[in-house]
């Protein structure tokens, strides 16, 4: 893999590359909370009143009273029975699912699902299924091959980072029997989608029952950390079961009071989920007139279609001319070549995203 040139964040929405200052749209800062002067200030705080971290493992002596703090946020941001807080958002499926894996017998995995559920399958040390992309009728034929006595679990993303749709959540859980589970890694959809911002399970209008949410706080929050939603029941499982959980650090702690400090924001603020929304539409639409194929979805990543090679080296040497951060990438196995994806945020100027719409739309009559 070859290994990217390092930026330097500067301003809001751009980057410092060779000593030139670019327009970005990449990352997944989406509300721009990341370098908020007011997160950056809590932070402090905490550091200077607990220090840097526990240094030690929550079921011995690391169970700081920060953490349980962040966990009863969490839990009433979204409105779950319980909040786990883990040390990465990667991190969180793998804790939820070696909890779990006592209790299911076959996994179901989205064929785009991020790497931390391919990873987390594994825990479950039973066959594991990849079914076609959101493809609910697929996961049915295949659930049903499984037998009466089966306990199935799916693992699919919320909101895939990709091309920023959403899983369609609802019919997988008519599809599931009573006894199987949802794992839904929401690391994009938690706080950018949903009418309060607590992600795909909101947008898709769907209880909690027989649904375990994984989110990480280092995208939409600007902090870091990851948290699995669900029940006291698996709260205890995650305490009992799961060896990365009683094994590992928690998070620094100056991390945990940014974090805390961006729910209130959110609370406070809901109008960054509202300019979010607007702007990622007034990309989406402007790309569309101007011919280009754009996947309708709510989450705030602008895919193009993947092109030759030439079309790429073309485009991208035409947005660094124009002082545009080329956001180009290989998502997982969602493309073998690559694509341009575009990450809008809440705090980009309208100016700015016209820039980029200009650029895209004079590109797209070659």
């Amino acid at each position: 893999m070859h290994e990217p040139e390092p930026l330097e964040f500067v301003g809001v929405n751009e980057v410092r590359l060779r000593g030139r200052k670019l327009l970005y749209f990449s990352g997944c800062d989406y509300l721009r909370l990341a370098r908020d002067p007011r997160l950056v200030r809590e932070a402090g705080i905490t550091l200077q009143k607990y220090g840097l971290s526990v240094a030690a493992s929550r079921v011995t002596t690391g169970n700081h009273k920060i953490y349980l703090t962040l966990e009863s946020a969490l839990a009433k941001f979204f409105a779950s029975e319980t909040a786990v807080v883990v040390p990465d958002g990667y991190f969180a499926p793998i804790v939820a699912a070696q909890a779990l894996a006592r209790d299911y017998s076959h996994v179901f995995i989205d064929e785009f699902a991020h790497g931390a559920l391919s990873d987390a399958a594994r825990m479950f040390d039973c066959t594991i299924t990849p079914f076609k992309h959101k493809d609910a009728a697929d996961l049915r034929r295949l659930i049903a091959q499984c037998g009466p006595a089966s306990r199935p679990i799916v693992l699919t993303d919320g909101l895939f980072g990709h091309d920023g749709s959403v899983a369609p959540l609802r019919e997988y859980l008519t599809i599931l029997p009573k006894n199987g589970l949802l794992l839904v890694d929401d690391a994009h959809g938690a706080g950018t989608i949903g009418a309060t911002g607590k992600g795909s399970l909101e947008y898709e209008g769907v209880k909690r029952q027989r649904v375990v949410q994984c989110a990480t706080l280092s995208k939409a929050f600007g902090a870091y950390g990851g948290v699995i939603l669900g029940s006291s029941a698996l709260r205890k499982r995650i305490l009992e079961r799961s060896r990365p959980f009683t094994g590992t650090t928690p998070l620094p702690l100056p991390l945990a009071g940014a974090a805390l400090e961006a729910l209130k924001l959110l609370k406070r603020e809901p109008d960054r989920r509202k300019r979010l929304k607007e702007n990622q539409t007034h990309v989406r639409n402007a790309l569309r007139a101007a011919g280009w194929e754009i996947a309708d979805a709510p989450g705030p990543m602008i895919r193009l279609p993947a092109m030759k090679e030439s079309l790429n080296a073309k485009l991208r040497a035409r947005l660094l001319k124009a002082g545009i951060y080329p956001p180009f990438l290989k998502y997982g196995n969602t493309s073998s070549g690559g694509s341009f994806r575009f990450i809008i945020s809440s705090e980009h100027t309208r100016a700015q995203l016209d820039k980029v719409i200009a650029l895209l739309t004079d590109f797209r009559r070659l």
